[in-house]
């Protein structure tokens, strides 16, 4: 029995499916496997809660909202193999640089990513199944997959690169607004702190950074370790920097007013640099824009008059 090329992709499609619904049994039953031993464990705990003295007693509302196991997210899903293969630790740092939860984020991302992967291909077949050439039909099928696995990756790389470039926008003010709060005589604790609650509304992506920060430090991570995310997380040597100044600052001592002022002017000189740069691209494209748009006008207008005249003087000449 010979199957047509198109047979073939169909095929190949119902077997995607069906291995798909598979997996997602499989899932599905670990997954109530997993509740019903956490109601087995949140039943025992309530037997061992309340004791046999209190026989009519039952127990509050809020006791039981408390001894009740929670059916929580699949979160292991994303330690398993395939989690982190779909799963990247690459994209798990976009995810972070994105500023969402990470680990329910993480979860939503590997649903999109198969989801996506799996549509692509059945909607582009709905669409152009019948219309294409069949020895064409396998590559489009080929590149719905790809895009639809790579969108969700798309998507969230844009966000982080917004995010990383508004984080090196407010990085002056942040130094300015830590300058300020140090010269009043604050600590540098007690200024980190105001920033994060008073000034979250200007500071977006650096007060919340910095709140996070704040609430590990408060946990008992040393200033170290509880400012090691702002300064890795969104790549930017200036923000490596002033994490390190402030890190000395709270390890040895010392005034932070002078340092940070030296870093502010150090950062507003390379910020000036950088603008001066990116003014001589933008001289270079005009180049291209004005002479594929200007000229031609120009020259219209400039020789269009003596055009003319040369053609009126050759008619007559012809005459």
């Amino acid at each position: 029995m010979t199957f047509t090329p198109n047979q073939l992709v169909i095929l190949s499609i119902v077997l995607l499916a069906l291995a798909l619904v598979v997996g997602a049994g499989a899932l599905i039953a670990s997954e109530f496997r997993r509740a019903r031993s956490g109601q087995v464990i949140g039943r025992a705990i309530r037997q061992a809660a309340f004791t046999p003295m209190q026989p009519v007693a039952q127990p509050s509302a809020e006791i039981e909202g408390t001894l009740r196991p929670e059916l929580d997210l699949p979160f292991h899903w994303l330690n398993s193999r395939l989690g982190r293969a779909l799963v990247a630790d690459e994209d798990r740092n976009l995810i972070d640089q994105c500023g969402l939860q990470s680990k329910r984020t993480q979860l939503i991302f590997l649903v999109t990513r198969i989801s996506l992967a799996a549509t692509f291909p059945l909607f582009i077949y709905a669409l152009w199944g019948g219309k294409q050439e069949q020895s064409s039909f396998p590559i489009l099928l080929a590149a719905g997959i790809a895009i639809g696995f790579m969108a969700p990756k798309w998507v969230l790389s844009r966000i982080a690169a917004d995010r990383r470039e508004r984080a090196a926008r407010e990085l002056p003010l942040f130094i300015d607004l830590l300058r300020l709060l140090q010269g009043v005589g604050l600590s540098l604790d007690q200024s980190l702190q105001i920033m994060a609650t008073d000034f979250s509304h200007v500071l977006r992506v650096l007060g919340y950074e910095l709140t996070l920060a704040n609430a590990q430090y408060s946990q008992g991570r040393t200033r170290e370790h509880s400012l090691h995310r702002l300064a890795t997380l969104h790549s930017d040597e200036n923000l490596r920097g002033l994490v390190s100044l402030l890190v000395q600052v709270d390890r040895h001592g010392g005034a932070v007013q002078e340092p940070l002022r030296v870093f502010s002017d150090r950062l507003r000189e390379s910020r000036r640099s950088e603008m001066k740069e990116r003014i001589g691209k933008i001289t270079v494209k005009m180049t291209a824009v004005m002479v594929t748009t200007l000229l031609p006008a120009l020259i219209i207008v400039t020789a269009g008059p003596g055009f003319v005249a040369i053609f009126h003087s050759l008619g007559g000449i012809g005459k």
